[in-house]
């Protein structure tokens, strides 16, 4: 058989589909008459927004006939120096401090121009004994500088941290923040304080309310600031007595922005490094009487004298919190600590308010080869304190490396859920280290 049985050469093929092809492209010819219009957007532009802090300060101190002191009217702090430019960073010294002495401070806040999560930071960088007088050797008997403890003055003066607002010129004092030594509101400041923009000192980590945001830092010269301000006042009680002689203390402190939109509020700036772990309420399949999901947020700041271990627990809304002992009788957190990461924990640092351990209710253990000992007082230099929902610890930077591993166990005592802070949440071990987390600075 061939081509010319079916009378279709292919020149004649070519020709036919060729006449298909244009009468094809003739009928879409035929229906592109649609009615249109067109309009022309030019010059566009996309600006980013900013985000400027400004801090505006009224700091008093009375130090009786001896001095009285009070910072101009009008401070402010832009980009940490005093009016912005080129100015210094605030700096308050305070010389001759005798019990009954006292000061106070308010902090407002410009923060241009959009609304920001707040945060406030800071650290105690000295807390000297500078020898002792012979009225402080008598009651003192820490051996002096350079001797076996540090000054006594950072845990005498008393400090409270509250919110205020501002009422027709005057001061009201709303809700408390933290209140304690100077010594342990530093301590807390180091592990970083979430401020909530409505003044709700018991609003959740991830679940407070931003301060909101301002045209200008100024209206016709007067402070354009948010509603809610930091109020801090510290003094020495009249109480204290010669144990402070001669000691001094100095601290930083600072206040901390962040946008709030596409932001959750739990990024903490005054910390090096954080690590955020899920409760777990299945641990070995066993049912629970009061399950709650949660977060514990494990975080780290390297300090010049200390390094701050803190664990914020982040709870659901279910009235059910982790670290209240009216939900959890039993509720408790060892943290195991590898101080330079080489392969064994050397001690443990506790908080257990069920077991009446030496510095109640925290405690410490030594790993004595493979075998921890009864818990003891927490050695010179630790400290440890609880927060509302957080849980601090300071530890010498002579005790810890730059680089070390810690493991931590929170546990409500079987009630509900586990805690846990350990690369390898199914191999808990506390001596071997090789599973636990690694932090550096």
């Amino acid at each position: 058989m061939n081509d010319d049985t079916i009378g279709l050469s292919r020149r004649k093929m070519l020709v036919g589909l060729g006449a298909v092809g244009v009468a094809s492209a003739g009928a879409g010819l035929g229906t592109t008459a649609y009615f249109n219009d067109t309009e022309t957007f030019t010059n566009n532009e996309l600006t980013a927004g900013e985000l400027d802090l400004f801090v505006h300060v009224d700091y008093s101190e009375d130090q009786g006939s001896y001095a009285q002191y009070s910072t101009p009217d009008g401070t402010f702090i832009d980009g940490n120096v005093v009016g912005g430019g080129e100015g210094e960073p605030l700096s308050i010294q305070v010389s001759d401090l005798k019990p009954g002495d006292s000061g106070e401070g308010e902090f407002c806040f410009s923060i241009v121009d959009n609304p920001a999560y707040m945060w406030m930071c800071g650290e105690l960088t000295a807390n000297e004994e500078n020898g002792q007088t012979e009225p402080e050797t008598d009651v003192d008997t820490t051996g002096g500088d350079p001797g076996e403890g540090m000054g006594e003055l950072a845990d005498a003066m008393e400090v409270t941290i509250s919110y205020c607002t501002e009422v027709e010129g005057e001061t009201v004092i709303g809700e408390e923040i933290i209140s304690d030594s100077l010594a342990n509101v530093m301590l807390a400041l180091q592990a970083g304080v979430p401020l909530s923009g409505d003044g709700d000192s018991s609003a959740p980590l991830d679940g407070r309310a931003p301060f909101e945001g301002v045209d200008s830092p100024f209206v016709d010269e007067v402070p354009n600031i948010a509603e809610q301000c930091v109020c801090v006042e510290w003094e020495v009680p009249v109480e204290v007595g010669n144990e402070i002689q001669t000691d001094s203390v100095a601290f930083d402190f600072e206040f901390y922005a962040e946008q709030s939109r596409h932001n959750d509020g739990t990024n903490n700036p005054c910390v090096d490094e954080t690590v955020v772990t899920a409760y777990d309420n299945d641990h070995k399949g066993r049912p629970l009487a009061n399950p709650t999901d949660g977060n514990v947020y494990t975080s780290v700041s390297y300090g010049e004298d200390q390094v701050v271990l803190s664990f914020t627990f982040v709870d659901d809304d279910d009235g059910v919190d982790f670290l209240d002992t009216a939900d959890y009788s039993s509720t408790n957190l060892p943290v195991a600590v590898d101080a330079d990461a080489d392969g064994t924990h050397d001690w443990q640092l506790i908080w257990n308010p069920s077991a009446a351990l030496p510095d109640d209710p925290f405690g410490y253990q030594e790993n004595n080869g493979g075998t921890y000992s009864s818990s003891m007082s927490l050695p010179a230099g630790f400290a440890a304190e609880k927060f509302g929902n957080t849980i601090v610890f300071g530890v010498p930077r002579s005790e810890i490396a730059s680089t070390f591993r810690l493991l931590a166990f929170g546990s409500t005592g079987g009630e509900g859920p586990i805690a846990k802070v350990n690369d390898d949440p199914a191999s808990l071990d506390f001596y071997n280290s090789a599973n636990a987390v690694e932090f550096s600075e």
